[in-house]
């Protein structure tokens, strides 16, 4: 049983696992939309939740935690300068998924996750 457990392994090592959650969020962060499976997008959700509430006020602390999982500066730039102002006045769920449907090759189940606000300021 797996009881009090939290989160998936994704049939990957820890630093596999940690690595491939920073080149998603890299993404994310640059493109404000990403397309990846469900579980994928299930587990990435809260890291990216976290790293704009720490974009929201701009200290050093949170610049040197985003930068952890942030290593391209424009990034870092884009969270504080970009997605904290934008998401300023929102206290959490910045981001949304939408399911897609199963993917042709292996049947795993495909979606979407984006900022709930996205650039164009618009909300949908």
């Amino acid at each position: 049983m797996r009881h009090n457990v939290s989160g998936r392994k994704l049939g990957r090592t820890t630093a596999h696992r940690t690595a491939m959650f920073r080149n998603q969020l890299a993404s994310l962060v640059q493109h404000e939309r990403i397309v990846t499976t469900l579980p994928k997008a299930k587990e990435l959700r809260p890291l990216i939740e976290r790293v704009v509430t720490r974009g929201r006020d701009d200290s050093v602390a949170a610049r040197r935690w985003v930068r952890k999982w942030l290593p391209n500066r424009d990034d870092v730039k884009k969270v504080f300068d970009d997605l904290g102002p934008r998401f300023k006045d929102r206290p959490g769920g910045y981001t949304r998924i939408v399911k897609l449907g199963p993917r042709k090759g292996d049947n795993a189940e495909m979606a979407v996750l984006e900022f709930v606000v996205r650039s164009e300021g618009t909300d949908d």
